[in-house]
């Protein structure tokens, strides 16, 4: 796995376990599940993008038109498994608080932008 995405998951991993665990003490269980979701929707994301969009694939690393069509695929991977999962979780969780599952998957996504600020 690129160093890059390791990074990202990384970083995600702990703002999910962060968040999981202030709403946890802050607005108990069930606030604490939803957040480890939100979290875990975001990184799933961000690992089905990464899986499709940086595979190699031959001469597509040379080919500028190939490589765009794959980031163009990871950001489709990515929507669909985001939609995916958003359903599932409110389809399957009934004691689902959406305000700590939406701040930690909007948390977690701040890490993508920050990962274009990182210098190596």
């Amino acid at each position: 796995m690129h160093p890059q995405v390791r990074w990202v998951l990384g970083c995600q991993l702990l703002v999910t376990l962060g968040a999981g665990l202030v709403a946890g003490v802050v607005l108990g269980f069930n606030a604490a599940v939803s957040a480890m979701l939100g979290g875990g929707i975001a990184m799933a994301s961000a690992l089905a993008y990464a899986w499709r969009a940086l595979r190699p694939s031959g001469r597509a690393v040379a080919d500028a038109k190939k490589a765009f069509n794959a980031q163009v695929a990871g950001e489709g991977y990515k929507f669909a498994v985001t939609l995916l999962l958003f359903a599932l979780v409110f389809k399957t969780y009934a004691q689902l608080a959406a305000l700590p599952l939406f701040l930690t998957y909007v948390a977690t996504i701040v890490v993508y932008w920050m990962a274009l600020l990182r210098q190596q």
